[in-house]
């Protein structure tokens, strides 16, 4: 006597569950392309593209003056940078680039490429002088420190002075970096990317926001960000790969911090709950000889939205510093 397909389904309950799962995994592949596409036609490019070694980077330039460039952090992209008002702030008085990190908004992240700070920086130093950019006064929040680092260290002649933003420079042990750095990994990380990562990392936004702006709110400006569009597969793989690479990057270059010749300046406000300022900033600031530190009272990571001001007198110090 031959069993129903609800008896076949009951006798083999993996079976169904492995169905059931490749169903829910298929719609939110679907899902994910969807929002995908609409975040790229809401979103489009805001800037100029220039192809450095097989990379299309995505960058936006504004006002006159003498340089500055911008590079923005973990999972971020150049409206993080516009949003928080500095862009228009430094377009008065200095020429000011914005640079979407090789993986993240526009810009492309070629695979079989380890995009280490070193990498970037020089992928970046090849792009200042594709773009005339010379001598700029870098400005690198969090992950993007370490790229302006590896700038001046390897590159101190296309730079003419550092401001360091709530930058981690040093390694210390890291939970999040177990669970946040699973996307990268092959096979299981590409399926995570194309499914359920950017749902996860949606439903946790709210959380995310409250952990990287706290103790202060997050800006009413944030809201434009572009939320889907930095949950794009892509961008979710880079962000993965950068976050996997924190703490051997920062032991890596730490070693070198003395070599910093270019007038420095650090900036990171002491309620930052993602990074620990005095393991951080503070004892940066104690490696590199010259440096000048600004620690904000009462500040979370996102120093340059919620204290602009401080960050703007540092990029005015490092400029003025820079031409004495």
């Amino acid at each position: 006597m031959r069993r129903s397909s609800s008896q076949r389904a009951k006798a083999h309950p993996v079976l169904l569950g492995a169905a059931a799962t490749a169903a829910a995994l298929a719609a939110a592949a679907v899902f994910v392309q969807i929002r995908t596409r609409r975040a790229e036609s809401a979103n489009p490019p805001m800037g100029k593209f220039l192809e450095v070694d097989g990379v299309r980077l995505h960058y936006i330039v504004r006002g006159r003056g003498s340089p500055v460039v911008l590079l923005h952090g973990n999972g971020a992209l150049v409206q993080d940078m516009v949003l928080s008002d500095l862009v228009k702030r430094l377009a008065k008085k200095h020429r000011v680039f914005v640079f979407d990190r090789p993986g993240y908004g526009y810009s492309t992240r070629p695979r079989g490429r380890g995009w280490t700070p070193e990498a970037q920086a020089a992928l970046l130093s090849k792009a200042f002088a594709e773009l005339g950019i010379e001598q700029p006064v870098v400005l690198g929040h969090s992950w993007g420190a370490l790229v302006a680092m590896a700038l001046a260290l390897d590159h101190p002649q296309a730079v003419k002075g550092l401001v360091l933003a709530s930058g981690y420079f040093y390694p210390t042990a890291r939970a999040d970096v177990v669970f946040l750095s699973q996307p990268a990994i092959p096979g299981l990380g590409d399926l995570m990317r194309f499914t359920i990562s950017p749902l996860l990392v949606r439903l946790m936004w709210p959380a995310l926001m409250r952990k990287i702006f706290g103790p202060n709110p997050m800006p009413a400006a944030f809201e434009g960000f572009p939320k889907w569009l930095a949950l794009r597969p892509e961008t979710i793989r880079a962000a993965a790969v950068e976050t996997s690479m924190l703490i051997p990057a920062a032991a890596r270059l730490s070693k070198r911090y003395s070599d910093v010749s270019v007038p420095t300046m650090i900036v990171a406000g002491d309620a930052d709950r993602l990074i620990t300022t005095s393991r951080q900033s503070e004892r940066l600031h104690r490696d590199v000889v010259g440096s000048t530190l600004h620690v904000v009272p009462g500040v979370g990571h996102m120093v340059h939205h919620i204290a602009p001001d401080a960050v703007m007198a540092a990029i005015g110090k490092a400029t003025a510093t820079a031409a004495a």
